[in-house]
């Protein structure tokens, strides 16, 4: 879900490492004694905010961005596995060029559909961790997401999920009053996620992504080129949290409406002074 803008302007800085400082320990709770009863304990319905900074250097000047996800995570189980499954209803894109702005429809962002995946479960420094391994998928093109993503862009399995008549994703671009446009995205998503089961019952961690992406058209000239972002090495800048709340609680607009309760301010750039 990224873009860039070649642009001149200095970029802003990124905000201090780590991002949040998440609550793990005086709670009633305490770290299950084995695995079964960890399994159990990590089972439910959870909300899922998680932040991923990206850095481009390819451009001008280099495009910081970051990337804050929303969605749901439920844990179950499946002949004794612990399966993780992960839906995102809506994403925000934060960029470190004053005035800049892109959107990324919430349309688009459901459409992204990780495959169901066995979690493992460890145990270090008496704490229970989770990894969840990478399982890629595929947005806005078709084909086998074990492969590389597809360079071509008249390439026939290019689908359309936000269904506004373009090829790929939109990604909506505006920088001030006066420039607005649009990029055609398509991405091949691979995240892995490192959580920590906190005494308060929440999961914590970090995110790590290597996803792919091309750019197959564009609404102008200047926005139809390519980008190289990368995920910036300092996992405390990409953090996940999950928080066990109602499964009735499905949808943006409930999940909103307890948004703050439960979840930190998105993190900010800033301009040195």
């Amino acid at each position: 879900m990224l873009f860039f803008l070649n642009s001149c302007s200095k970029p802003l800085e990124w905000p201090e490492s780590p991002l949040y400082r998440f609550e793990q320990g005086e709670s009633n709770l305490t770290q299950p004694a084995d695995l079964e009863s960890t399994r159990n304990a990590i089972v439910g319905h959870y909300a899922h905010y998680d932040v991923v900074a990206y850095e481009d250097a390819t451009t001008r000047t280099t495009m910081r961005t970051f990337i804050i996800s929303y969605g749901f995570t439920d844990f179950y189980l499946k002949d004794g596995k612990l399966m993780q499954s992960d839906q995102f209803v809506h994403a925000e894109q934060k960029l470190s060029k004053k005035n800049a702005k892109s959107v990324f429809s919430d349309k688009a962002v459901q459409a992204i559909k990780p495959r169901i995946q066995e979690v493992e479960l460890y145990k270090e420094n008496g704490r229970w961790h989770i990894y969840r391994p990478a399982t890629p998928s595929l947005l806005g093109i078709k084909g086998d997401p074990l492969q590389p993503l597809s360079k071509d862009p008249n390439d026939r399995n290019l689908t359309d999920p936000d269904q506004d008549g373009h090829p790929g994703v939109t990604v909506q671009i505006s920088v001030g009053r006066f420039f607005k446009g649009e990029i055609y995205l398509t991405r091949r998503e691979i995240f892995s996620n490192y959580l920590t089961l906190n005494n308060n019952g929440t999961l914590s961690g970090y995110v790590v992504d290597r996803s792919e992406q091309f750019v197959v058209g564009a609404s102008k000239k200047i926005l139809y080129q390519e980008s190289n972002s990368i995920q910036h090495p300092d996992m405390g800048l990409s953090p996940v949290l999950l928080v066990p709340v109602d499964p009735n609680i499905g949808s943006f607009e409930k999940l909103m409406q307890i948004r703050d309760e439960i979840f930190p301010e998105e993190p900010e750039f800033y301009s040195k002074k």
